[in-house]
This record gives C-alpha cells, structure tokens and sequence, in this order.
C-alpha cells in the first residue's frame, strides 16, 4: 500500500460519529442537523430542466478539457462577475467540484523530491488541502486564525524559512468556517511572497456567492488584475456551483488562473479519468448563464441569517460572517475548559441538534488548536428549522 496514506487524519465527521456512536438523542425532540455543510434549498428547475433535456450525452465520452461552449459559458460568468476577460481555451478548466480539484492540484505542482517540501494552509481548515499535501508527499504547515481579525489566517505570522520551502499555498476566501473575506493588501503580500518564492497559489472560492454585504467578496484573479498581475502567475481559482446553485451532487466547478499551470493540470486530469459528463456540462451552462436564481438563493440565506443571528446572540458570541452560510460561535465559557466537544456532545443528547466542534476543524500548531471553544453551525436548512435548532440551543446554554 502506499505508504502516505497512514499520514491521513481521519475526516472531521468520522471522528464526530465515533465521538456520538453511544449517544440516545431526547427523543422529545426531531433531529436537526447543523453539522454538514451540503445546501438544502431547491436545485432551481433551470438546471433540472437541462439535466432531463441532455440525456443523449450520457453515450458520449467527454473530453477532459470540456466542451468549448462550457469554457465560454464560464469566462463569460468570470467578465460578468469579475470584469475579467479570460481566454477559455487556455485559462479555464472545468472540474468535477472544487473538492476534486483541490486535491488534483496539490498532486499536479507538489515536487516532492525537493528538501522539505511544504504547502501552507488556513486554520481551521478544509481537510482536503492537508490530505492534498500529504499524499503528494509534502509537509503542512498550519496558519492559525486570528480572532482580532475576523479570524482571517494571520500570514504574517508564517517565518521565512517556511515561506523559502513552501510549494504550495491553500487561500479560502470567504473562509470556511469563519466566512472571512481577504482583502486586496493581503492578497498583494501572498502575491510578493509567491513571486519571491516561487510558490503557487490555490484559492478556494465555493462560497463566493453568498454574502451578505453590499459588495461582493473580492476573488483572487480580481485582486491580481487590480495590482497589475493579470496573467495571473502562480494562481489558481477554484469555484463550484455546489453552494451558489444548489446543486451539490452535479459535481460541477471551474478553475482558471495562469495558463501555464492548467495546461500541466489537464495534462495531470487526462490520465486521472477527471473528465466531466456531457449532461453534467449542459447543466453547467445552464447554471452560469442565469443569476437570478443565485439572487434568489443569496436572499433567502441573508434573511435566514438575519432571524437566526440574533437569537443565538442573545447567549454566545456570534456574528453575522462576510460571506458564507456558516456561523462560528464562542461556546467556551459554557463548558469546563472550554471543551467544544462537550459541549456540541451535550446539545445532542439533551436538544437532538447536530453541530460541528470547531476543534475538530482545525490541527494545534504553535500550540494552539484554533477552533477550539467554538462550534461550526451550517444554515442550510429552510428558516423554521434553522429557527427551531436556534431555539434550542438557546435553552441549553441557558441550562448550563
């Protein structure tokens, strides 16, 4: 077997089931799950009707590179959304969900031959960015939020040295969990620290259409046009149409950035077998080409988030986030040492609220776990549910 793989750290929600394996919700109550971030609101008919009416693709093999009216169909969301004119036949890929891709890529730039290769990422975190690094044969080194801003990752905390090793850098804007926006001064210094070094930039922007300010999240090939980096050297986007659609089991995304590096990542993904179907990309099209339907889903998550917030603000520390659907809440002082698992565990058993220990987001580094004392609570569900787990949770903390 390959030996990396005893490197793995098992995923967040296995270690949850294990945690709740002996544990008898009340049955008073119905169960509701605020763990998993997997939206819940209707895929919109648009792109069902798409689905039903492109089945003839399914006796087609697709091509890895995708069909040229998706390439076109996605740089032409990227100028609409970004103001950004990208050539579809060189910097744009179409993926099967940023997941896929975000693990792909790691494999595709990581060379792992090189002395203490090392790929940098948030924490907390998505877990696929440490198995990425893992498997191609890198080291992490983890950037600890930091609460004073947001809990953005704080770059500047990272030495030199690990910068000099770094291949490899995972950005999630807006975060996950925290919601956390990077600002453009924060882009510049990644981009003059990727060009000192030589690294390449992996930026995770699934949730870059749910927010709740005025302005939209800036996206990193929109940071790298406004300072002058318009070829987008050593930058990768990644964005799905999981949360911004609805449609979470198309498996449909794109990546665009520098042509260089896609032309060496389809090289990668052709003999992967990463080629999206045919009905899958028809759907695509259809997905992009319509904003309405994202104006529509954005609306019912700022209303959602604007009933939910305040009532559990009335007994944690929470805050509406930048962007995303996720709340993270300060549960520390309701629990002995601040335990999160305990608390989480507790809700549960007492309430039948299902919710995400924040320190199982999150690795201790500089010997800290940053997502511990807090929970991640995923608005996904419709407004009464959301409502109701929001009451309960109001009652539990009151109990303790």
């Amino acid at each position: 077997m390959n030996p990396l793989l005893a490197r793995l750290h098992p995923y967040p929600f296995e270690r949850l089931r294990a945690l709740v394996k002996d544990i008898r919700p009340n049955p008073a109550f119905k169960p509701i799950s605020l763990g998993i971030g997997e939206p819940k609101h209707p895929t919109p008919e648009l792109i069902q009707h798409a689905l039903r009416n492109n089945l003839q693709g399914l006796a087609s093999y697709p091509a890895t590179a995708g069909e040229p009216s998706l390439r076109e169909g996605i740089t032409a969301w990227i100028e609409r959304r970004y103001k950004l004119k990208l050539d579809p036949k060189t910097q744009v890929l179409p993926v099967n969900g940023s997941r896929e891709a975000l693990f792909a890529l790691a494999q595709t730039v990581i060379d792992p031959t090189r002395p203490n290769a090392t790929v940098v990422c948030p924490n907390p975190f998505y877990q696929i960015y440490e198995g990425a690094a893992l498997l191609a044969g890198a080291n992490t080194f983890f950037v600890n939020s930091d609460p004073a801003r947001n809990f953005a990752a704080d770059w500047r905390a990272v030495p030199e040295s690990v910068w000099a090793d770094t291949q490899l850098l995972y950005v999630c804007s807006p975060g996950n969990p925290t919601g956390a926006v990077m600002p453009l001064a924060e882009w510049q210094m990644l981009f003059e620290l990727s060009e000192r070094h030589g690294f390449v930039i992996a930026s995770d922007e699934c949730y870059s259409e749910i927010y709740f300010r005025d302005e939209p999240p800036l996206g990193s090939l929109e940071a790298a046009a406004k300072l002058g980096r318009g070829d987008f050297k050593n930058l990768i986007a990644f964005t799905s149409l999981s949360k911004r659609s609805n449609v979470p089991g198309m498996r449909s995304g794109f990546v665009a950035g520098d042509a260089s590096i896609l032309k060496n990542f389809l090289l990668y993904r052709t003999y992967h077998g990463s080629a999206m179907g045919l009905v899958i990309q028809q759907a695509s099209i259809a997905a992009w080409g319509d904003e309405a339907h994202v104006i529509a889903n954005r609306d019912k998550y700022r209303r959602k988030f604007a009933q939910v917030t305040p009532v559990l603000a009335e007994v944690l520390d929470v805050a509406l986030p930048d962007a995303g659907f996720y709340l993270w809440a300060d549960v520390a002082q309701h629990v002995t040492a601040g335990d999160d698992i305990a608390f989480a565990l507790g809700l549960l058993a007492q309430y039948n609220v299902a919710v995400l220990p924040g320190s199982l987001l999150a690795r201790e580094s500089q010997g800290v776990n940053p997502g511990a004392g807090r929970i991640r609570l995923a608005l996904v569900a419709e407004v009464d549910e959301c409502l109701e787990a929001a009451q309960r949770i109001v009652q539990y903390v009151k109990s303790l």
